[in-house]
């Protein structure tokens, strides 16, 4: 797969926050080379987050997000401010942009508390260097302010002075950028670790009316691209046709994948013996949240009439006659059930924030999110003890397949012994 083709939930998210006029939008042009963000001198010019896909050396495919300056006034101000704290869900690593001439404050304590609250890597970057420096207190700055050592920021590599107008130390940011975001942590695997050389793996993929025209969906795309790297072969079939491809294979397929609105039916056309789960099982396995939706699918046997339940998609897109957020999946809840929840729906990056009245969450698999939004999403949930699982678990456990659909991951498949 080219960069070009990377998605963008597969890239790290590196945001830029500060107040406004800090020449946050100045630096971002500086750091990629190119002119994304527009810069004017009058405050407040980037009204909403700008977003970028590129390959930033020497970092690799990345998003740069230019975020409204966080000091902003009044009502649009404050949806502004909203909407940047809603970036940081979606943020790998930032850049806390400060004015070099004016030093810090209140608004960079502020962000520098939310940092700390969401574990966040970040560099505090002091622009416009060019023109002169202000002096900071010694332990006030960032120690009373923000609950970080000033000193300790410093000795760390986490502090340095940059002119977006000269270019000087831009070059320095951009490695540290890197060395913050160099990990030797291997990535989990969306499937390619369950594979051995020269396995036939059978991907079921049901093209309806719900179905993209002329392409597959992403953790399609990405389960075969998985499969072809661990050497395996992918055999790629409508749910229609799966007898018949199963019937041309010398051996059983080592494996069965299967889009979640037919694994019922799928599973009765498996041996017992062949292992099979879906594209979402496995993506939340992939976005590390696959114990917790596990655990969180129980609810559905406690639902009560009127119980609110949030059906949560991480993209937008045009809602069809058999859409299986909104159509299918609460048709099959009100027959597992016997009851009458109430359905509550969100897409794209509107996820609540206030779940309180949620009995339980079951959101999509979340191939448009990146593993760090997903991760906020789930403590979002869990923050008010609300139950968060996704499509493909709570549709094989309405099937009565989960155990066997989970049954490749022993830690996993223990929970429902």
């Amino acid at each position: 797969m080219g960069l070009s083709n990377i998605p963008a939930a597969e890239r790290v998210h590196i945001a830029f926050f500060g107040r406004r006029n800090a020449g946050k939008s100045s630096l971002i042009n500086a750091v990629t080379g190119q002119e994304l963000s527009v810069v004017s001198d009058v405050k407040g010019t980037t009204t909403d987050p700008v977003y970028k896909t590129m390959e930033l050396l020497p970092i690799g495919p990345v998003v740069i997000v230019d975020t409204p300056g966080y000091d902003d006034e009044g009502e649009l101000g404050e949806l502004r401010v909203r909407k940047t704290r809603q970036v940081l869900n979606r943020t790998d690593c930032a850049i806390l942009v400060v004015d070099a001439g004016v030093g810090m404050g209140e608004c960079e304590a502020e962000l520098l508390r939310l940092f700390s609250e969401r574990k966040l890597p970040y560099l505090i970057v002091y622009n416009k260097a060019d023109i002169g420096t202000t002096t900071e207190p010694e332990g006030v700055a960032l120690g009373v302010r923000g609950d970080v050592a000033f000193r300790k920021v410093a000795s760390e590599n986490l502090l340095l002075y940059v002119s977006a107008k000269t270019g000087d130390g831009v070059y320095e940011l951009k490695e540290r950028i890197g060395a913050l975001l160099h990990t030797e942590e291997e990535k989990q695997r969306l499937v390619g670790d369950l594979v051995t050389p020269g396995d036939a793996i059978v991907l079921v993929v049901p093209i309806d009316e719900a179905a993209p025209k002329g392409r597959l969906i992403l953790p399609q795309q990405q389960t075969i691209r998985d499969i072809l790297e661990a050497e395996g072969i992918p055999v790629v079939v409508k749910d229609t046709n799966l007898q018949e491809a199963i019937g041309c294979l010398a051996k059983k397929p080592a494996m069965v994948i299967t889009d979640s609105q037919v694994f019922g039916a799928v599973n009765r056309q498996i041996p017992e013996e062949v292992p099979l789960t879906s594209f979402s099982i496995l993506m939340a396995r992939y976005k590390g949240f696959l114990s917790t939706a596990v655990e969180g699918v129980r609810m559905l046997e406690k639902m009560q009439n009127g119980d609110k339940i949030l059906i949560a998609e991480g993209c937008t897109h045009h809602r069809q006659c058999g859409d299986i957020g909104t159509v299918k999946l609460p048709a099959l809840i009100r027959r597992f059930t016997g009851k009458e929840p109430e359905f509550v729906f969100s897409s794209g990056k509107d996820f609540p924030e206030d779940l309180k009245e949620i009995r339980l969450v079951i959101h999509c698999g979340g191939c448009m999110l990146t593993e760090r939004e997903l991760q906020y999403r789930k403590h979002t949930a869990e923050g008010e003890a609300v139950p968060f699982t996704n499509y493909g678990i709570a549709i094989a456990f309405m099937n009565g397949i989960l155990k066997r659909s989970v049954a490749l991951f022993p830690d996993v498949a223990k929970l429902l012994q």
